[in-house]
């Protein structure tokens, strides 16, 4: 199953580089060419140059330079010691302070055919192109990938609280209140612990597939090219890992907003609605994600319709069973999902948004926001909005386990890890 190991991790040198919380930034995805600018502009040494670079004719190249050069200054240094880290993130989600805390590992990456690290949800070549030219210059991992593990008595995180019940080594809270904390541990009969823990568990991936297939291809392209051979660093990935079951454990929903489809007309989208759904008619969004909530916990299919004017339709599934009349192809995990029950029946049946418009997001975008997808709408910039409520973890392991992938952007996953607290420098044994 599952295989750990500890590293060596490359870190900011803070007596020459400054405080961390100028060197960290968010994940390079959700960065804007302002944020870029500006997190450069308050620390040149911020890890967005190294994560995210866009600098020079060659950035990627570039990159590479900027990365040996730190290291030859100290601005980056590497741990005396092979070591397992525990990060923390302290966060606010539906109005209550939280935290989430798991361990920082090297974990050999295994083709998905195998069954022991497992995806959810498909991927686009583009992001994935990006991602290997970076790991190609400069055989680093810059930031996590993130993974859920299942462990129903809870052994490992039980460890985690005991090597984490002294101060961190590092911590900082960054402008969007989130807390990080990051210990170091060294120790080796407890890395042999946690090594022991994961060896008969599987891992299911929660956000960085792209970077993982990237991984992937590295390790082949650097045996092919006899840069590596099997069981040399490039054959691990730095990845997050994280007990299913964690109290601190959120999901957001992400909403979809329907834009510049010909001939739209609300009334025949309800018209055509009505034969899986049960509608009901409100004229205020204020009660829309506490309608929904209701229907979670009940376990129901349910969909906010926005069309604008403050006026919404709840759209409740009549009948699970059209599902599997509409897929049986897939599992009953994957035919039961929220987001498949809206994309097959409404999206592209009744919209008729197929799956390659939906891939390149032609008529589809989507929001974490539940304000920005009402806002959107009354702006006129889309045409509708489908609110949903988010993915239960127990859906993403049941899909994961069946071997199926869920549709873009069905989790969001919070909060998201912070890049540049630890780096995993694969030159490094």
């Amino acid at each position: 199953m599952a295989v750990i190991k500890p590293f060596k991790g490359m870190r900011y040198n803070t007596t020459k580089a400054g405080e961390i919380s100028t060197l960290c930034c968010p994940p390079y995805d959700i960065i804007s060419e302002q944020q870029r600018l500006d997190y450069i502009s308050q620390n040149q040494y911020n890890v967005i140059r190294l994560e995210l670079p866009k600098e020079g004719e060659n950035p990627y190249s570039n990159a590479s330079d900027i990365l040996n050069m730190w290291k030859e200054r100290g601005v980056l240094i590497y741990e005396g010691k092979p070591a397992i880290y525990i990060y923390e993130e302290e966060f606010t989600a539906y109005g209550e302070r939280k935290s989430i805390k798991g361990i920082i590992a090297r974990v050999q990456l295994e083709e998905f055919s195998k069954g022991i690290i497992l995806p959810h949800e498909f991927t686009l070549s583009k992001a994935k192109e990006d991602r290997f030219n970076l790991i190609k210059y400069t055989n680093c991992n810059f930031s996590q990938i993130y993974a859920l593990y299942m462990d129903e008595s809870h052994t490992t995180l039980k460890t985690i609280d005991e090597q984490s019940s002294c101060r961190s080594a590092l911590e900082f809270t960054d402008n969007d209140n989130l807390t990080h904390r990051l210990w170091i541990v060294t120790d080796e009969d407890v890395i042999a612990k946690f090594e022991l823990d994961f060896s008969d568990r599987k891992l299911y991936i929660a956000d960085g597939h792209h970077r993982y297939e990237t991984a992937l291809n590295y390790r082949n392209y650097c045996r092919e090219n006899g840069i590596s051979k099997q069981g040399d660093a490039q054959d691990f990935q730095m990845i997050y890992l994280v007990d299913m079951e964690h109290p601190g454990l959120v999901v957001f929903p992400t909403h979809r907003l329907v834009r510049n489809l010909p001939c739209f007309d609300k009334q025949k989208v309800l018209d055509e609605c009505q034969k899986y759904f049960e509608i009901t008619e409100y004229h205020e969004t204020e009660n829309m994600e506490s309608e929904l909530s209701k229907l979670y916990d009940e376990r129901k299919k349910a969909f906010g319709f926005y069309c604008g004017n403050r006026e919404w339709y709840l759209l409740v599934l009549k009948n699970i069973n059209i599902m599997s009349k509409m897929l049986p192809q897939f599992s009953i995990p994957s035919q039961q999902l929220d987001v498949t029950v809206l994309h097959t029946l409404v999206l592209e049946k009744i919209l008729g948004i197929d799956k390659e418009n939906i891939a390149a997001q032609i008529n589809l975008t989507y929001t974490k926001f539940f304000d920005e997808a009402i806002s959107s709408v009354d702006s006129e910039e889309f045409q509708c909005a489908f609110v949903l409520n988010p993915t239960r973890v127990t859906e993403i392991r049941d899909v994961a386990a069946a071997g199926e992938k869920m549709p873009q952007k069905s989790t969001y996953f919070y909060p998201k890890m912070i890049t540049g607290m630890v780096m995993n420098d694969l030159g490094m044994e």
